[in-house]
């Protein structure tokens, strides 16, 4: 049996559900998702716990029984909590400001960088080195900081560039002969 995919769901109060036709909905105090699943499986609520059960114990349903909890869970979390990641930038003279909505990077090229927010996320900037991306889609989430973070990932030798909160970064050594003189006589 599935570790993952036999344990229960804890729906929160507040949060309304239904499985029909391949479709979960999950409505809640910070939206509406829908997650498509495999009609093979079953999502039946118990009370206020959600379990997804497979027909056999065949390869396939396996591997779809702990990946369908796995995105309901995500759902019924996000609607009710939502998800936050945030991110750092680390470079002199690079902020981040909001532009209305949308993200306003100053990050060493010769231009700011603006990147709009698709439905469902949302930018905070507590700080001019710190971005807030919010939503309670977690994959989407995910997508949006990733692709603010490809805009200047950190560098490989002084680390300077968009990185996440409390992401360690291995820095590479630098000419290891650089002692200033005029070289070899």
């Amino acid at each position: 049996m599935s570790r993952i995919g036999k344990q229960p769901i804890a729906v929160p109060n507040g949060v309304t559900t239904s499985a029909q036709d391949g479709v979960f909905k999950v409505k809640g105090p910070k939206g509406e998702l829908t997650v498509p699943y495999n009609t093979e499986l079953t999502i039946k609520q118990d009370g206020d716990q959600l379990l997804v059960e497979r027909p056999s114990d065949a390869q396939r349903h396996r591997a779809l029984h702990g990946l369908t909890r796995t995105l309901v869970a995500n759902a019924v979390k996000g609607v009710s909590d939502g998800y936050t990641i945030n991110l750092e930038l680390k470079g002199v003279g690079f902020r981040a400001k909001l532009a209305g909505k949308a993200l306003e990077l100053t990050i060493g090229y010769s231009h700011p960088v603006v990147i709009e927010p698709p439905a469902g996320v949302s930018f905070a900037v507590p700080e001019p080195t710190k971005i807030d991306v919010s939503g309670i889609d977690k994959q989407l989430v995910g997508q949006v900081a990733a692709n603010v973070r490809k805009v200047r990932k950190p560098d490989a030798y002084h680390g300077k560039g968009v990185r996440f909160a409390g992401e360690k970064i291995s820095l590479k050594a630098g000419k290891a002969g650089a002692t200033g003189g005029k070289g070899k006589k």
